[in-house]
C-alpha cells in the first residue's frame, strides 16, 4: 500500500488542534510504528492527554545519507520520530541535536531467502549476495558482530553485501533474483515469506538476545525529538509516552484492532500476514524503560563495539546526553 492510501487513513482522524499543543509526528509508510499512532488517532488518545498529534508518512528513501525521517527532525520539520540507538549515537556524535526519550521495541529484522536455498543460518552466509537497505544498517552490523563473536569470521569480508537503498527496493532485489538473501526488517517479512517461495532463516532479535546477554527484552528503536523540541515542551513528550502506552495497551489485548489496521495500513490484508505481524509487533513492543534498561542497551552498544569495531558502528561511543530516560519514567 503506497504513502498516499496510508496518509489518507490518517487524515480521517486529524481534526483541528484547536489551542492544544501540536507535536508533528514524521513515520516512514512501511515500518511498524504506523499502527500504534493510527491507534492513538484512531481513539482520541492525544486529545485524552491533552495534544495534537499531527502524523505525516513518508519514504524511507535516503537523502543526504541519513533516512528521510531523520532529516526532518535534524530539519526542524518533525518533533517526533524513531530510528534504532546506534544510528542515533552515530548521528548526535556528528553535531545533531537529537535526543533518544523513550523506548519503542527491538526493531530488527530477518535473514529471508528463497525457499530453495542452502542457507540454514550464519555459518552459511559465505559467498553469497546478502542485500541490505545499506552497510550501516543495524540488521548487517548485529549479523556481521554475531558472526565474529561466535564462528570467526565476518560475512563483509567472505560474503558480498549489496545495499538497496530502501525496504522497498530490498524486496524487490529478492524477488526478482539480484540476491541470495535480504536482512529485512520484520513487518515486511510476513508479507513476502506468506505470498511468496519464501522463508525466514533466523530473526535477528535472536542476535540481539545472544550479543547482550541477558533475557531482558532490550528495545533497539527509541523515539526521538529534538534537543530544543523536549526543553520547551518537556510536557508534550510526557503526554506522548502516556498516549503511547494507551495505545499499547490496546494493540496488545484487541485483535479486532488489528482487522481494522491490515485493512487500512497493511499491503495485503491476507489474515495469515495480519497475524503474523500482530504477533510480531506484541513481542517487539516495550512499554516502558528504566534506568536498567538504558544500562543494558549501552552493554549491548560495548559489545558490538567491541566486536565489529567503530568503522562497523559509524561511532565509538554513545554521547552524552543521548538517552533522557528520566522524562518519561513513572
Amino acid at each position: 500500500m503506497n504513502v498516499d492510501s496510508q496518509q489518507a487513513a490518517f487524515d480521517d482522524h486529524h481534526d483541528d488542534p484547536g489551542d492544544l499543543p501540536v507535536m508533528r509526528a514524521r513515520f516512514e509508510h512501511n515500518g511498524s510504528p504506523r499502527y500504534m499512532l493510527y491507534t492513538i488517532k484512531r481513539h482520541g488518545f492525544d486529545r485524552d492527554h491533552g495534544f495534537h498529534l499531527d502524523v505525516e508518512l513518508v519514504s524511507d528513501e535516503l537523502e543526504g545519507g541519513v533516512e528521510t525521517v531523520e532529516a526532518r527532525l535534524q530539519d526542524g520539520e518533525a518533533d517526533l520520530i524513531d530510528i534504532d540507538y546506534i544510528s542515533t549515537a552515530r548521528e548526535r556524535a556528528e553535531g545533531a541535536s537529537i535526543v533518544a526519550f523513550h523506548p519503542y521495541g527491538r526493531t530488527v529484522g530477518g535473514l529471508v531467502t528463497p525457499e530453495e536455498t542452502d542457507i540454514e543460518g550464519l555459518t552459511d552466509l559465505h559467498d553469497y549476495r546478502i542485500g541490505v537497505v545499506r552497510r550501516v544498517d543495524k540488521n548487517w552490523i548485529l549479523v556481521r558482530a554475531a558472526c565474529r563473536e561466535f564462528h570467526g569470521f565476518d560475512p563483509e569480508e567472505t560474503a558480498t553485501s549489496v545495499e538497496a537503498g530502501s525496504k522497498v527496493a530490498l524486496t524487490r532485489m529478492l524477488q526478482d533474483g539480484e540476491v541470495d538473501a535480504i536482512l529485512q526488517f520484520w513487518p515486511i517479512i510476513p508479507e513476502i515469506t506468506e505470498t511468496g517461495p519464501f522463508r525466514e532463516v533466523f530473526p535477528v532479535a535472536d542476535l540481539v538476545q545472544r550479543l547482550s546477554g541477558t533475557d531482558r527484552k532490550l528495545p533497539v528503536s527509541t523515539f526521538l525529538t529534538s534537543e530544543t523540541f523536549l526543553d520547551e515542551r518537556t510536557e508534550t513528550v510526557r503526554r506522548f509516552a502516556n498516549a503511547y502506552r494507551d495505545a499499547v495497551n490496546l494493540l496488545v489485548e484487541d485483535d479486532d484492532l488489528w482487522e481494522e489496521l491490515g485493512q487500512r495500513l497493511m499491503t495485503y490484508d491476507d489474515p495469515n500476514v495480519v497475524t503474523a505481524i500482530r504477533d510480531g509487533w506484541r513481542d517487539m513492543v516495550v512499554r516502558d524503560w528504566d534506568h536498567e534498561t538504558v544500562e543494558g542497551m549501552e552493554q549491548l552498544f560495548d559489545h558490538l563495539l567491541k566486536v565489529a569495531g567503530p568503522r562497523t558502528l559509524g561511532v565509538d561511543q554513545i554521547p552524552e546526553g543521548t538517552f533522557r530516560p528520566e522524562v518519561t519514567i513513572r
